[in-house]
């Protein structure tokens, strides 16, 4: 995209606020309209003071300098106020925009971008756009009028010596073009390095207690400083580029002013300027380099601003999750049927599943085991459509999933993991989040219980209103767990997913936990992904997994009996655990 298509479309958001932003530029022209008055009135002034004595002038040039500039303080006000108003709705909306498609976007995208760059597109690079969008705008408003007035002025008082004087200026807009390229790419450079450097800083902050018990802290430190110095430097790289203008434009004033007052002595040339003229014009012209080189200097915010487009509008233009289904269900059994799945993730060299097949009747609890990297917990990815196969078909009660819409088959779905993601609310926030609609104090109480976790919730401080941390940082393992099951029951989902939900916990934790899990598989589709075979012994049905690969499978003792695959995994467990 083109530097004129992005900033074309920055203006955009800015069209739903056109009429503070159209008064905002009215009172900001009106501002720059006042500009050449300053040495308008010096010419009369310094003429009928000094030279006429005339008294009117004496008496009147100071009430209109006065209102002169009362106008001016209160059209600052006013434009500076809008802007900003207008500024702060462009950068809402842009943030909003960008969390409604963080939501949205594929499992695949986490995968590939860390967090640590999300944060920082939504924090950092969105207020590099809204100066874009707006502040640019000011500038080159405000200062070309300025500049034109000035000039307009000048031509007035001496055509031939304002001609004279700025011969210079096509050497000024060659610089301010070489510059741009320089300035885009080293701001692009910036704001990618300030992501790397945030993800660095939240990875710090949530592996805090790793980095201490491992003495990781020089290493991290390494890290960071490495970061910070090339943001560091990236940050002078920029300022430098968007000063090296400075010289030219400084020499270009002084070689201006030299032709004025060494020209302007010339009769031939001043043409008979008065006292005032001249001092009115050499005014004028030392009054508008001020506004050049800030319609130099904008430049550096304009090519930041673009460049920070560029990683905002990837984001926002990302595609969502494909949700091609038209289907709904209603009246969900839990039937659920995998035929001939096979999967590999994008840059994998191998199939991560090959050719799945089985199928989990309703209200049965199947159970899938195996070594890490079997692909257990793929065979659950795929369920909810966190992936789509790239091979096969996966049926709930009959209807292929691809058909159906994402919000229809999630409904129908429920997930308690191995590490459960809380949300620093509260209790009853946490529990009810399940519900996807209004829930009364007694449900949340009566999830509670049957999760057993009312035990340890009515011994918080403020009960079901305690706000539990940073994922739940204020309770235990098994107190997270239960309030994990307690979303779950809440939610009702005929089929229930459960990724190693207890192979985390301790004993007594997961003799709470298992009791809160039989209450909430009761009656329920259930597939069980589990690494402790001794919390899968009493399934339904049991299905072995090796390298993507259903080997074997069948009840517990059965597959005993075979002496194969699993009863090497339950061999391996023997010292740590009964199995039989």
């Amino acid at each position: 995209m083109t530097g004129r298509d992005l900033y074309l479309r920055l203006l955009s958001y800015v069209k739903p606020y056109r009429r503070q932003f159209i008064a905002a530029l009215i009172a900001m022209a009106l501002l720059a309209a006042t500009e050449p008055l300053l040495p308008y009135f010096l010419k009369p002034m310094l003429d009928g003071t000094f030279v006429d004595k005339d008294p009117d002038i004496i008496r009147l040039t100071p009430i209109y300098i006065a209102v002169l500039f009362l106008i001016r303080g209160t059209m600052i006000f006013v434009s500076r106020a809008a802007f900003e108003w207008v500024a702060g709705k462009v950068v809402m909306d842009l943030r909003r925009q960008m969390f409604e498609r963080i939501l949205t976007l594929p499992t695949a995208y986490f995968d590939a971008v860390s967090t640590g760059n999300l944060i920082n597109k939504v924090t950092y690079n969105v207020h590099q756009v809204s100066e874009a969008s707006t502040k640019v705008i000011t500038v080159l408003v405000k200062d070309t009028i300025i500049v034109v007035g000035l000039l307009a002025y000048m031509i007035y008082l001496n055509w031939l010596l304002t001609t004279i004087m700025f011969v210079v200026l096509p050497i000024i807009g060659l610089v301010v073009t070489l510059l741009a390229k320089r300035l885009r790419r080293i701001s692009r450079e910036l704001q990618e390095t300030m992501g790397h450097m945030t993800h660095v800083l939240e990875e710090s902050a949530r592996g805090h207690k790793v980095i201490k018990v491992f003495a990781g802290q020089a290493y991290e430190q390494g890290r960071f400083d490495r970061l910070a110095n090339w943001v560091r430097r990236y940050h002078f790289k920029n300022t430098i580029a968007g000063v090296a203008d400075v010289p030219v434009v400084e020499l270009a004033a002084a070689l201006m002013l030299w032709v004025l007052i060494y020209v302007g002595t010339h009769d031939t040339i001043a043409g008979g300027l008065t006292v005032g003229g001249f001092v009115s014009l050499l005014v004028a012209g030392g009054l508008i380099f001020k506004p050049i080189k800030s319609l130099t200097r904008v430049n550096q915010a304009l090519q930041r601003g673009l460049a920070a487009a560029e990683s905002v509008f990837e984001l926002t233009d990302h595609p969502p999750e494909p949700d091609l289904g038209t289907r709904r269900l209603e009246q969900v059994q839990g039937r659920l049927s995998l035929q001939s799945v096979v999967f590999r993730y994008p840059t994998a060299e191998r199939d991560a599943l090959v050719d799945i097949n089985f199928e989990v009747e309703p209200g049965e609890t199947v159970a899938l085991v195996g070594r890490s990297g079997g692909g257990k917990t793929t065979v659950a990815a795929l369920i909810p459509r966190f992936y789509s196969p790239t091979g096969g078909t996966i049926f709930l009660d009959g209807e292929d999933i691809q058909e159906l819409t994402l919000d229809s088959l999630r409904a129908n779905l429920s997930y308690v993991g191995q590490e459960s993601v809380l949300f620093d609310d509260t209790v009853a926030a946490n529990i009810a989040y399940g519900a996807g609609r209004e829930v009364s104090h007694e449900e949340i109480v009566q999830a509670a219980g049957d999760a057993h976790a009312l035990e340890f919730i009515e011994r918080l401080p403020q009960g079901f209103e305690t706000i539990i941390g940073e994922d739940g940082v204020r309770l235990s393992g098994g107190q997270r767990q239960r309030l994990a099951i307690a979303r779950a029951l809440i939610k009702d989902a005929p089929v229930l997913l459960l990724d190693e939900a207890t192979s985390a916990l301790d004993t007594e934790s997961e003799r709470n936990v298992q009791a809160a899990l039989e209450r909430l598989t009761e009656n329920r589709t259930t597939l069980v992904i589990a690494h402790r075979l001794s919390t899968v012994k009493h399934a339904d049905r049991i299905l072995v997994l090796k390298e993507g690969r259903i080997v074997e499978q069948g009840r517990h003792d059965d597959l005993l009996g075979l002496g194969g695959e699993y009863t090497e995994l339950c061999q391996h467990q023997l010292g740590a655990e009964p199995i039989s």
